[in-house]
C-alpha cells in the first residue's frame, strides 16, 4: 500500500514536476496539496497568483487543496504556527510526510526538515539535485505549460514577467540565471500538462512592481469565478 503524503504546492513548475515524479512512482499517494495564501491579498504567497486560479488548478489536478492563511507581514513564527495547524490535522489521520519541489538549496532543505521534525513529520524531496537545465527541458518535453508570474528585479529584467516558459524563454534567459529560477530569480504558474485533466484558462492582467518584484496578474477566463 502506498504511503499517503502531502505535497507543498506553490502552483509553479517545480511543484508540478515533484507531483509528476511522485505520481509516476509506486511509493506515495498524494492526500492533498498544501499552499500558503497571503490572506490580505487572497493570493498564493510570493507568487501572487489569485486564489481562484489556484483552486481551478487543484480541481484540474483532481487533488484536494489545503490552504494555510498568513498575513502580508507575517513573521516566521506566524508562518510556522499556521502551517503547523494544518499539518496537525493531517498528522491525526496518519500522514507523516510532506514532499517539496526544492532542487539544490541546502539551507532551505535543512530548514524544512528541522521544522517538520519538531512536529514529528519528515520531508521528501523527489526532484532534489536534478540538473535544472535537464529538468526544465523534461518539463517542456512532457507537455507542461507555464507562465512567469513574478520576477525578482534585483536579478532579472521585469520584461520576463508574463512570458511563457518555452524554448524561446530559455534562449533569452541570461546565462547567470538558473533555468528553474531556484535562487528566487522568478516564479511561475503551471496551467496545463500531463497531470492536468484540462487547461486552466486565464488572460493576462496588469503588470505591477512591488518591493523589488514585478508581478504579472493572471485573470480567470471566467471573471465571475473570482466573486
Amino acid at each position: 500500500m502506498k504511503e499517503k503524503i502531502l505535497l507543498s504546492w506553490s502552483g509553479g513548475k517545480d511543484s508540478a514536476m515533484a507531483l509528476y515524479e511522485i505520481q509516476k512512482g509506486r511509493n506515495y499517494d498524494i492526500s492533498a496539496l498544501l499552499t500558503t495564501i497571503t490572506d490580505d491579498y487572497d493570493r498564493i504567497s510570493i507568487h501572487g497568483v489569485r486564489r481562484v486560479l489556484l483552486e481551478q488548478q487543484a480541481k484540474s489536478l483532481g487533488l484536494p487543496l489545503q490552504k494555510a492563511l498568513i498575513p502580508k507581514d507575517s513573521t516566521n513564527e506566524i508562518y510556522e504556527s499556521r502551517i503547523n495547524a494544518v499539518l496537525a490535522n493531517h498528522k491525526e489521520e496518519g500522514i507523516d510526510s510532506v514532499a517539496f519541489g526544492d532542487l539544490f538549496l541546502e539551507d532551505i532543505k535543512k530548514y524544512r526538515e528541522a521544522h517538520l521534525g519538531k512536529i514529528g513529520m519528515r520531508g521528501l524531496f523527489p526532484i532534489w539535485h536534478r540538473d535544472t537545465t535537464e529538468l526544465l527541458n523534461t518539463f517542456l518535453q512532457l507537455g507542461f505549460k507555464a507562465i512567469i508570474v513574478c520576477v525578482n528585479l534585483k536579478m532579472l529584467d521585469g520584461s520576463f514577467a508574463g512570458k511563457t516558459i518555452d524554448g524561446k524563454f530559455l534562449d533569452e534567459l541570461p546565462s547567470n540565471i538558473d533555468p528553474c529560477g531556484e535562487n528566487g530569480e522568478f516564479h511561475s504558474f503551471v496551467f496545463d500538462g500531463p497531470i492536468f485533466d484540462e487547461e486552466v484558462k486565464f488572460t493576462l492582467g496588469e503588470t505591477v512592481v512591488r518591493n523589488d518584484a514585478c508581478f504579472c496578474d493572471l485573470l480567470p477566463a471566467d471573471l465571475n469565478a473570482q466573486f
